[in-house]
């Protein structure tokens, strides 16, 4: 009785989830069919009477076309995600395996610098960055991108997870931290790894404010600001700007697909030890 009880329990609970999942991607499938329909479809119905294709035609070859927005987009959260992925693997392993004076202390301190609002430090930044030349430039993203509190808190749990007799053999065996670290550490993490470099580049790839404040030219435009851009200059072409939001959404959706067991599992193991 207890076990079919428990069947029918995790069948309800499965349909339930099912329904909310559809109702989330609802607004994404009409996002993409108006993107074909024609002008007089948009609000006629949700299934389109005749599929026009001009609309990404013109997404990708008009005055504002979105390949260099791509680009730009594409060469910036590449190297976001690959400076912070190490950056924070490297921190997330002094914080969890070498032992030091007020190691709690300084990860606490550094911790909190998350409640800090990222909008109060736009006018430092500003300042700093055009002191240094290169605000305008992709290098206003990039150098903050580098860096990511909840990357080191991320991995950081994770290598916590891992047995301390596995670095202490290879001590014994005269390895040193380095080698520990890339030849031992590093492959065992690479759930966690995988998991916060996918969160990483939908950040960086997402990211609209700091676009916003630190890029004027438009030849430097990322996807959101060549988004928003797009939207500006055509206010009525419902069909247009559905064209462009799925031309910017797709490349997420494609690397969620691509990394999803990858986000499952790292999340799951980073759980495990707080």
């Amino acid at each position: 009785m207890a076990t079919r009880n428990a069947v029918i329990s995790k069948t309800l609970m499965t349909a339930v989830m099912l329904a909310f999942g559809i109702l989330m991607i609802l607004p994404f499938i009409w996002m993409a069919l108006t993107s074909v329909k024609t002008p007089l479809d948009v609000f006629a119905g949700w299934w389109p009477t005749q599929f026009e294709w001009k609309h990404h035609i013109n997404v990708w070859t008009g005055p504002q076309s979105f390949g260099s927005y791509y680009l730009n987009s594409i060469k910036i959260s590449l190297i976001c995600m690959a400076g912070a992925t190490f950056l924070s693997a490297l921190a997330a392993y002094g914080f969890s395996r070498i032992e030091f004076k007020g190691r709690e202390t300084l990860f606490l301190f550094y911790l909190s610098m998350m409640m800090i609002p990222p909008q109060i430090l736009f006018v430092p930044k500003f300042i700093m960055f055009d002191w240094l030349g290169i605000y305008n430039t992709h290098w206003a993203l990039i150098l903050p991108g580098l860096f990511s509190i909840f990357g080191v808190f991320m991995l950081r749990q994770f290598m916590l997870g891992i047995p301390k007799e596995i670095s202490e053999s290879a001590f014994i065996d005269g390895a040193g931290h380095f080698t520990i670290f890339t030849r031992l550490v590093l492959p065992l993490a690479k759930p966690a790894l995988a998991t916060f470099a996918i969160i990483d580049f939908s950040w960086s790839w997402n990211d609209y404010e700091n676009s916003l404040v630190f890029l004027t030219s438009p030849e430097l435009y990322t996807v959101p600001l060549g988004l928003q851009n797009f939207i500006l200059e055509n206010t009525i072409d419902y069909n247009g700007m559905m064209a462009a939001a799925t031309a910017g959404v797709v490349p997420m959706i494609i690397v969620f697909l691509l990394g999803q067991q990858y986000i499952i599992q790292g999340l799951s193991n980073t759980a495990v030890k707080g």
